[in-house]
């Protein structure tokens, strides 16, 4: 029951509109026995009296327009019903989302990490629908049914209780067909949404990597793995659907059968005068009512399966926690940080992979570090650590002489600039991703911070600063986007600032012309430097070798380059390419 529970949580804000929805269906529920009633009378009085003498033609209008009165009064409860519970279910479903979302903002690379993002947008969508569904419509019918069958027993029970009791021996049998459809299903419908979940995984991947695919002409095998996603979908479907219509009819014959205890066992005691027509008539009004909540709760047992199975999805993401959040009394400031870094230590392990080992570097305010290594050696990594991306596994790390974990992580964050080589953009004009970290920053400096980056080439754009660059930087080269990551990271004046491996696609001579910028910013700032090319690397006061998670080497230029180790092979490699050339 915790996912209904759940759900009446969420309802804070609208309760009081939902118990009065409720209110509303037992009204309705137990208007149902009006029309019958009256027709009852109808038929005993009016119709089919007992003799002549005892019609009372006189009645028969007022019935009727009693009977249109009821008719009326239940219609427009039940319009106001259905329309305060459907804003309940948009309400829930709203909120819900709201809160997942930005409980999402608040999560670590770890989670992003570990869920797909297909995966995700199921939730947020289609296993949240089904959760609003629940709310707005399968509650109203369960209480309906539940309202509608008490108020008919007791109506049956007081008119013949033999009558009664041949009706209710129908119940046992419905009861067992449908607790065995309730047992067997929720699996179904638990793999039917990792199905589902799977398909969408699949087809935000290719339309993300579309570029790829044409590159190497693999639209056919796309396809197939898309079909192979889309049949896998389409068969849970069908075994959930087969599996629910081999128990419909068994439900739907049970129910039918009252129909015809109703005309056999209510004809006879017409005949021998134990009912009156009337009364068998208002039996007969009545059955269908009494079986309905019996039919419905096949489709109620069904929904409730598929709620259960997308709000087991929904509500993991809801109650998802991050390990990285802070402290208990941790240091937040308006001031601008210093940008001291020290790794006493440092180590990271993820998975069991102890991707990063004893780390011992400090960084002094204003200095600038290049990083290199070969792949996978944990350059990435060991900057991702910085803003707290990652948290440690190993040592301590201090920004300003405070441990990383000790600081607010908006003040931290707010101090740090990043650019990386794998650069997204949004669907947003030039002048809204550049100044994505402040957006009040004027026009005048975010035309700056592209001349600093050297992204000139913004102005021969046909709309300049307001062209749309479309999703990921869609229509723009490699370089461009760097460009334009780089003026990003440069706009919020940072403390701290990384460049990861962010001039990798540009021309050698606009790479020149960012070092130049770089080295002569109008803010103090720490700079960390991922690069692969000497050119980048010759300019920085200290220059960091990784290999296999570790300090392998570390020094000047100077000194690196006349040694015998990596940095200088690449060295020695880079020059005589640019001999050659």
């Amino acid at each position: 029951m915790f996912p209904l529970k759940w759900v009446w949580e969420n309802l804070k804000g609208y309760r009081k509109q939902y118990v009065l929805a409720i209110c509303m269906v037992v009204i309705t529920a137990t208007l149902n026995l009006a029309n019958p009633l009256i027709s009852q009378q109808i038929v005993d009085r009016v119709l089919v009296p007992p003799s002549e003498a005892q019609r009372e033609l006189d009645m028969l209008i007022p019935l009727v327009l009693l009977m249109v009165g009821f008719t009326l009064f239940r219609t427009g409860i039940g319009y106001l019903m259905v329309i305060t519970f459907e804003k309940a279910g948009i309400y829930v479903a709203t909120r819900i989302r709201e809160y997942i979302y930005r409980n999402m903002q608040k999560q670590d690379m770890s989670f992003f990490d570990r869920n797909r993002t297909g995966d995700l947008m199921t939730r947020l969508t289609g296993d949240l629908d089904v959760v609003r569904y629940v709310t707005a419509f399968s509650v109203r019918i369960s209480i309906d049914s539940l309202v509608s069958f008490i108020a008919v027993l007791i109506y049956f029970l007081c008119t013949d209780v033999v009558f009664t009791l041949a009706l209710c021996c129908l119940f046992p049998v419905m009861y067992f067909i449908s607790y065995n459809y309730s047992r067997k299903a929720r699996p179904l419908y638990a793999d039917q949404r990792e199905k589902l979940a799977i398909l969408n995984s699949r087809a935000q991947e290719n339309i993300a990597g579309n570029r790829v695919v044409k590159a190497f002409a693999k639209e056919e095998y796309e396809k197939g793995l898309f079909d192979k996603c889309n049949m896998d979908y389409h068969d849970a479907n069908l075994r959930a659907n087969d599996f629910w219509l081999k128990y419909y009819p068994a439900i739907e014959l049970t129910a039918q059968a009252m129909n015809i205890v109703v005309l056999l066992l209510g004809g006879l005691f017409v005949m021998s005068g134990r009912l009156t027509m009337g009364q068998l008539m208002a039996f007969s009004g009545l059955v269908f009512t009494f079986s309905n909540p019996i039919r419905n709760l096949g489709n109620l047992l069904n929904d409730a399966q598929r709620f259960m199975a997308s709000a087991s999805k929904v509500i993991e993401l809801y109650y998802t926690r991050p390990t990285i959040v802070n402290r208990y009394g941790c240091k937040a400031t308006d001031e601008r940080l210093k940008g001291d870094i020290s790794f006493e230590d440092v180590s990271l392990n993820i998975k069991g992979h102890e991707l990063l080992k004893h780390i011992d570097l400090h960084i002094e305010p204003g200095e600038t570090v290049a990083i290199m290594g070969n792949t996978g050696s944990g350059k990435t990594l060991l900057m991702n650590l910085i803003p707290r991306l990652y948290d440690i596994t190993g040592g301590t790390l201090k920004i300003d002489g405070l441990p990383i974990k000790e600081w607010d992580l908006h003040t931290l964050r707010h101090n740090i600039g990043m650019a990386t080589q794998d650069v997204f953009l949004f669907s947003d004009t030039v002048d809204g991703n550049i100044a994505y970290g402040d957006s009040s920053m004027s026009e005048e400096m975010t035309h700056h911070y592209a001349h600093i980056s050297a992204a000139d080439f913004i102005y021969k754009m046909e709309e300049g600063f307001d062209t749309i660059v479309g999703e990921r930087g869609v229509g723009l080269s490699g370089g461009q986007k760097q460009r334009i990551a780089l003026a990003r990271a440069l706009a919020v004046r940072p403390a701290i600032l990384i460049l990861d491996d962010t001039t990798s696609a540009v021309d050698m001579e606009t790479e020149h012309f960012i070092q130049e910028s770089l080295s002569h910013l109008d803010f103090p700032c720490t700079k960390l430097i991922v690069a692969q090319r000497i050119s980048t690397t010759r300019r920085a006061d200290r220059v960091i070798v990784l290999k296999d998670g570790e300090i392998a080497e570390m020094g000047t230029h100077e000194g690196l380059s006349k040694g015998n180790g990596y940095y200088a092979e690449i060295c020695r490699l880079q020059e005589a390419i640019g001999g050659e050339e």
